[in-house]
């Protein structure tokens, strides 16, 4: 048994390891924080994935070639792992199946795994940069490449770079980089998760998680670097375009709170009620501009697997909901969801927690954004899952019979 599974494969086979993590979670949290006991329920879970009402839909996602090549990816991944030493190899290594994939935090103070960007010398960072770089698109890499910055940039600001620093992320590998079997890597660190499976030339790069506190830089080695302004931007854009009637159908009820956001760390199963108003409410221009919100996001993917991915979308769009929760103003604070049955995104302003402020009060300069691929296909599991079945049983294959 691997390493995280033996750590979190059921509440009964790993009671002792799940203690034992969670004592370490424990000890890195504030006093009374909830993400040690967060992360025991949810890891000794089954994963489903995120629903409405705890049963995924069926059909949804195939096993078929999108035309998009992702030998790119396989060769920075083996580029990476030859930069390493055996000993680095070994940690940043695991099973493609292993609950590792759901292991990962977007707060700072949590027990990673893999290999940190920090212990790496500068070849191999740059091994680890080519490998971001081949999976993302530029923009996508850029943000991913900002969040860092502003993290040492919040480590200058609270004088804290124990805690916070550009390099304090940490990549794993998942199964042996192939043209042909699945496998995937993760970054995961504060304010910044990627997950990327791949499966031939499929990809799904879920869950992504960016934000930042601050989201910009006004002084220090990274003065004028920010982040999501544009699905800031989008989202206010679309929101104003809405009339009273439709304003008032996509508000949810209730104050916006210092955090809103139902599907980040150990949220895998969540089950979230379809709220807000429906695609089919808009007119075309706004219809545009929920999918041009919706690009925002999927575009951090590499360009050719972010067309495929938004041709999915769109063959969903009149199922897709869209929510908000509070201001609607240009200087505003505020929550968005966006719900379809193959994508889940959501951006919330939060309450200040390095920085100085009202702990209880939202501000602009607190951002966490989260992307998923809702009834059951966050980190592919849907499309691994069809692949062990349809191998199920072939010893040659290398797939045992009671693979999940």
């Amino acid at each position: 048994m691997n390493r995280s599974m033996a750590r979190f494969s059921s509440a009964a086979a790993a009671g002792p390891a799940l203690v034992l993590i969670a004592a370490a979670v424990a000890m890195a949290q504030p006093s009374g924080g909830p993400f040690a006991e967060r992360a025991r329920a949810a890891l000794a879970e089954p994963f489903v994935g995120l629903t409405t009402d705890g049963e995924p839909e069926p059909g949804l996602f195939d096993i078929e070639s999108t035309g998009v090549s992702t030998e790119p990816v396989r060769r920075a991944a083996l580029a990476l792992l030859d930069a390493l030493t055996a000993a680095q190899r070994e940690r940043m290594s695991f099973a493609v199946d292993d609950q590792e994939w759901r292991n990962w935090a977007n707060i700072h103070r949590f027990p990673r795994e893999g290999v940190s960007l920090e212990e790496m010398t500068a070849a191999q960072r740059e091994a680890a940069y080519d490998l971001l770089r081949s999976g993302l698109s530029a923009k996508g890499y850029g943000t991913a490449r900002d969040i860092m910055r502003l993290n040492h940039h919040l480590a200058e600001l609270v004088d804290n770079f124990d805690e916070y620093g550009e390099h304090l992320y940490y990549f794993t590998i998942m199964g042996e980089p192939s043209a042909t079997e699945p496998w995937g890597w993760q970054l995961d660190g504060h304010h910044l998760i990627v997950n990327y499976f791949v499966l031939g030339d499929q990809v799904v790069m879920t869950p992504t998680f960016m934000g930042s506190e601050p989201v910009a830089a006004h002084s220090g080695r990274y003065a004028g670097t920010s982040i999501l302004e544009a699905e800031q931007r989008l989202a206010v854009e679309l929101m104003r375009s809405l009339d009273a009637e439709q304003q008032r159908r996509a508000m949810l009820p209730g104050t916006k709170s210092r955090g809103e956001n139902l599907a980040e760390m150990f949220r895998d199963n969540v089950r979230v009620p379809l709220e807000g108003i429906p695609a089919t409410a808009l007119d075309r221009e706004q219809r545009e501009r929920l999918t041009a919100l919706i690009g925002a996001y999927v575009g951090n993917m590499d360009d050719g697997h972010a067309a495929v991915r938004m041709d999915e979308i769109r063959a969903h769009l009149d199922r897709t909901h869209f929510a908000w929760k509070g201001e609607v103003g240009p200087e505003g604070v505020f929550y968005y969801r966006i719900f379809s049955p193959v994508v889940y995104i959501e951006f919330d302003h939060q309450g200040p927690t390095a920085l100085a402020g009202p702990r209880d009060v939202a501000t602009r300069n607190h951002i966490h954004s989260v992307i998923r691929t809702p009834n059951g296909n966050d980190y592919g599991r849907n499309l691994l899952r069809q692949h062990y079945e349809a191998y199920r049983g072939d010893a040659q294959h290398g797939h045992a019979a009671d693979s999940p």
